[in-house]
């Protein structure tokens, strides 16, 4: 039960930190956005509690996570749903519209972050 509180509790503080992140950035979010933050805090806590890896890698993977729930999530959300979450079209070296390069990059020092902060829980 302690193990199910604590994935809950990453997935409520993933959750809430990723629309906050979003608000701060573009002053505005949606609520699937809620959804994939949870997610991944919930992946990242459990790499970091389950794998001995270099920050390097750590922020590599996250940085695959992020950007591959977000390239589901905007599929889902943004072309099959037509919501118009968000629209990476106009900047360089993005696919569909939905996930680019240099928010990739970004979310590579953000996991870094994150997985910092992981450590000391």
């Amino acid at each position: 039960m302690k193990n199910f509180l604590t994935y809950l509790i990453a997935a409520l503080i993933g959750g809430c930190g990723y629309c906050l992140i979003e608000i701060i950035y573009r002053g505005r979010t949606h609520y699937s956005m809620f959804f994939a933050g949870a997610i991944v805090l919930t992946t990242f806590y459990y790499i970091s509690k389950n794998y001995e890896l270099p920050l390097w890698a750590k922020c590599l993977a996250g940085m695959i996570i992020i950007t591959g729930i977000e390239l589901v999530f905007g599929i889902v959300f943004n072309i099959i749903l037509k919501e118009q979450v968000w629209d990476y079209s106009n900047v360089p070296l993005n696919f569909l519209g939905q996930i680019c390069v240099p928010f990739s990059l970004i979310w590579f020092v953000l996991s870094g972050v994150a997985f910092k902060v992981l450590e000391k829980v």
